[in-house]
């Protein structure tokens, strides 16, 4: 099993205590961060998000499977 980056960590536990709920809240933040002139923690947020929306779309593969 490969082992998990930091980010991939963080989206993880996001997921697990938000649901799919915190994917939009995460862009909405990345997209804030940049307006108001944080690019690199704007492109962090959008990394998150990334790890998250791949979390969430493996937590309902495995559902279909089931």
């Amino acid at each position: 099993m490969a082992r998990q980056t930091l980010t991939e960590t963080i989206a993880r536990s996001m997921v697990a205590k938000h649901g799919i709920a915190i994917i939009w809240r995460l862009h909405n933040d990345a997209a804030r961060l940049y307006r108001i002139g944080n690019p690199i923690a704007a492109a962090t947020f959008i990394e998150i998000t990334d790890a998250a929306e791949r979390e969430w779309l493996s937590r309902c593969e495995a559902v279909a499977h089931d």
